[in-house]
């Protein structure tokens, strides 16, 4: 797909091609009068851009509404975006599950799956694993993998410009991994992959509890927590990448790990083990003494962590996402322990998105790239500088 700039490289013809093509993306079928409108543009600079937009294969003319053609006679010519000249594809890499959301270029979603991993799976076979959702996902859509146009990925870990997991202890085998490069094998299109916590961020922004919101923390809860922020609706990265990494604040001066904090036992809980740490939340909400004070530990700690991420970014709002299990036991500590810290404390909620927060974001991923392919103007959230 070209760009739609033509032999004009100006900065001002690309500007209004974007503006164009996001009236086109949310007007349903406008006229050129509805476009020169919405848009604020001549009526010579609309019918331009959209003629730029046919020979690229973005845009088709609409059938005409019969009631407003027996009203009016001929009726005026109204266009439609072609979401359909492209597709998208949105990718988490979990520790126990791979999923893939699919979506025209609007960015809609119309088909997903998934598959369970075990834990202890190795790189080889994880990949594998995402290979095999993908292309089970293309074959019940009916979608050729030659019109994938961007493909995003969201992964534990921190990572690279190139795709490469620079440390990544969630899953093994991850720690130096080339991730971009082994799945980029499998596609024509570009593929770009970015930390789980950071993809998160990106999609509560997009669709979740954060649309109203430009100054977010994310938080992605776990044994090892992590989180991705927006600062004025951009994500930031940090310069090495490493931004939000909260999971790694006991190692300045407190020494016990999540792990221990929510034994009740004297014996910590296997790093990766979800199902233990579900299953002392479900006992604590039982009642058990032991387990109530297990799961304070850890929420106190939860707390603490993103007390110190809020006071360095001072975020309007802060989403809470990750586990399905006891999150909302999070919410009135943090509201309470940031009250005392704050000036002016965010807002504190959950995630709407839940499991699929981090694939919905590795999708918004994918289509601020084919956005910026397609325009050459820099500003999408996920843009890298």
């Amino acid at each position: 797909m070209s760009r739609l700039t033509g032999g004009d490289p100006s900065l001002l013809r690309r500007i209004n091609s974007a503006v164009v093509l996001h009236a086109l993306r949310g007007a349903g079928s406008p006229t050129l009068t509805d476009l020169t409108r919405i848009t604020g543009l001549s009526r010579p600079t609309v019918e331009g851009v959209v003629e730029g937009l046919f020979e690229a294969g973005l845009v088709v003319e609409a059938l005409p509404d019969e009631s407003e053609a027996r009203r009016q006679g001929r009726p005026a010519r109204r266009f439609r975006f072609r979401a359909e000249a492209g597709h998208l594809l949105g990718v988490e890499i979990g520790p126990h599950r791979v999923s893939a959301l699919l979506s025209g270029l609007d960015g809609r979603v119309t088909g997903a799956g998934s598959r369970t991993v075990s834990e202890t799976a190795g790189a080889d076979e994880r990949l594998d694993q995402v290979r095999a959702v993908i292309a089970d996902l293309l074959r019940r859509t009916g979608v050729a993998r030659s019109s994938l146009r961007a493909v995003g990925v969201g992964s534990p870990g921190i990572v690279e410009a190139d795709g490469t997991v620079r440390l990544g202890t969630a899953l093994p085998g991850w720690t130096g991994l080339p991730l971009g490069e082994r799945l980029r094998r499998s596609f024509r299109c570009p593929v770009l992959v970015e930390n789980d916590a950071n993809a998160a961020a990106v999609a509560e922004h997009w669709k979740g509890a954060a649309t109203e919101s430009d100054d977010i923390v994310f938080v992605l809860a776990g044994l090892s927590p992590g989180a991705g922020s927006l600062i004025g609706g951009r994500l930031h990265r940090g310069f090495g990448g490493a931004a939000g990494e909260i999971g790694a604040l006991h190692l300045l001066g407190r020494d016990v790990t999540p792990e221990h904090l929510l034994s009740t036992t004297g014996t910590p809980l296997e790093p990766l083990d979800e199902q233990a740490v579900a299953a002392v939340f479900a006992t604590a909400r039982q009642g058990d003494a032991e387990a109530q004070a297990a799961v304070e530990r850890f929420l106190q700690r939860l707390v603490h962590d993103v007390a110190a991420l809020v006071l360095a970014l001072d975020p309007e709002l802060v989403v809470v996402g990750g586990w399905a299990a006891g999150l909302d036991g999070v919410l009135e500590p943090l509201r309470k322990e940031l009250a005392r810290y704050c000036l002016r404390p965010p807002r504190v909620t959950l995630s709407l998105l839940g499991e699929a927060a981090v694939a919905t974001g590795a999708l918004r991923l994918a289509l601020d790239h084919v956005e910026e392919q397609l325009f050459a103007v820099e500003g999408a959230v996920t843009a890298r500088r």
